[in-house]
Parts: C-alpha cells; sequence; structure tokens
C-alpha cells in the first residue's frame, strides 16, 4: 500500500518547520539588503535568485532595473515565502524519505 502516506508526526511536523526556519531568508533582512545594496540586487542573491539578480544589475544600467527595484520591495514577501515553502517540501520529503 505504497499510495496510502501516513500523516507526518508532530515531532516530525516540528522538525520541518525548525529546519524552515533556520534555513529559509529572513523577510527584514532582505529588506535591509534592497535599502543598502539594492542596487546590486543582493536581496535577489539572499533569497537564493541568482539569474535574475545578475539580470536585474545589468538592467540597472539601462534604468529598467530601477523600476524593477522598486516592484522587489512588494515582491520580497512572497519571494521568501516561495523559498520557505521549497526548503519545506525537501526537508518533509527528508523526513518521508528517513522513516
Amino acid at each position: 500500500m505504497e499510495g496510502l502516506r501516513q500523516p507526518l508526526t508532530d515531532t516530525q511536523r516540528l522538525l520541518i518547520e525548525q529546519r524552515v526556519g533556520n534555513e529559509a531568508p529572513s523577510i527584514a533582512l532582505a529588506y535591509i539588503l534592497w535599502a543598502l545594496l539594492g542596487f546590486v540586487s543582493l536581496h535577489r542573491f539572499y533569497i537564493g535568485l541568482p539569474r535574475t539578480a545578475v539580470l536585474q544589475i545589468v538592467l540597472n544600467f539601462l534604468v529598467i532595473g530601477l523600476i524593477w527595484l522598486l516592484v522587489d520591495l512588494f515582491l520580497i514577501p512572497g519571494l521568501v515565502r516561495e523559498k520557505r515553502e521549497a526548503i519545506r517540501a525537501a526537508v518533509t520529503a527528508e523526513v518521508v524519505a528517513g522513516r
């Protein structure tokens, strides 16, 4: 009955959330990096988006990136949430595989 999955135990859920908390980027730090070093897209590197960070740096020289930088002001919480969910899914897979 491989198709039926047992629900995670409270201990496993706690482990997953602890790992997500430890490994996921901080929204506050992402905003600080955006405010201080946004022109070099350090906030995107920090969140784990190096390709778009490099693209943003290139576009900054073309002024388009400055608009993108302002858009990031509103995107940072969602980007961090997506990263947290990816970490949560990976850690959950590890926990389930290690049963």
